[in-house]
């Protein structure tokens, strides 16, 4: 079971559920069962440019690397604008 942990406006899309608990082997795998999916990833599949992704603390650049029982993953936003 690992967590995954999301930020205060991703929450308010997922019906106001900002901690999911799931079976997952890969943070790909997670993240694409959460409810909010399609605002995390593009129609091809790919990670939207604007959210970063922390397993444990540490931000990944890959998604498809290993995850083990309790770990956490937390989505943060970036902010962008000029």
């Amino acid at each position: 079971m690992v967590v995954v942990l999301l930020p205060s406006l991703l929450a308010t899309e997922a019906g106001g559920q900002g901690r999911f608990e799931l079976d997952a082997s890969t943070p790909d795998q997670a993240l694409k069962a959460l409810p909010i999916a399609d605002l995390i990833f593009d129609e091809h599949g790919r990670l939207r440019p604007l959210v970063n992704v922390y397993v444990n603390r540490t931000q990944i650049d890959r998604l498809d690397g290993p995850l083990g029982d309790g770990d956490e993953i937390r989505l943060v936003a970036a902010v962008a604008g000029g």
